[in-house]
């Protein structure tokens, strides 16, 4: 018996590379980081687009131990401490120090515009431009 996707659909033509980016973020899904998204509204003036925000909680990482970069339609967070031996003795280790990456698929036309870390925050700022709504005739060829 042939297992039955919401993609399988006659009328949903090409989309079985979405299907199968659905199913690899099903797979890797990994609580840390914990993150946050968040929709940041147009300015009423219309001089700032609408953006989303991804705000991870990086504790004790800083700007040289973290990566942001976009690979094909994917935000790719990545992040690694070095482990330097600077004389601590800790007797309770409790702020994880482990790498992680954390990944996000991106619509079409997406771009991450910028990228701030405060207070153990790390904010990166993304837009999505309007499509442009269009409208094209096919012609019909007729043989005899």
């Amino acid at each position: 018996m042939s297992r039955m996707t919401p993609f399988s659909s006659p009328l949903l033509l090409g989309f079985d590379t979405m299907e199968k980016t659905l199913e690899r973020i099903a797979k890797g899904s990994e609580g840390y980081p914990p993150y946050n998204i968040e929709r940041i509204r147009a300015s009423a003036d219309g001089s700032k687009a609408e953006r989303l925000r991804i705000t991870l909680a990086v504790a004790g990482f800083c700007d040289e131990d973290l990566e942001v970069t976009t690979e094909e339609n994917q935000l790719v967070i990545r992040g690694r401490q070095s482990d330097e031996s600077d004389g601590r003795e800790y007797l309770h280790r409790g702020i994880a120090a482990r790498q992680f990456q954390r990944m996000f698929v991106l619509a079409d036309g997406m771009r991450v515009v910028s990228a701030e870390l405060k207070n153990g925050l790390l904010s990166v700022d993304l837009i999505r431009p309007e499509p442009e709504r269009m409208v094209r005739k096919i012609n019909i060829s007729v043989r005899d």
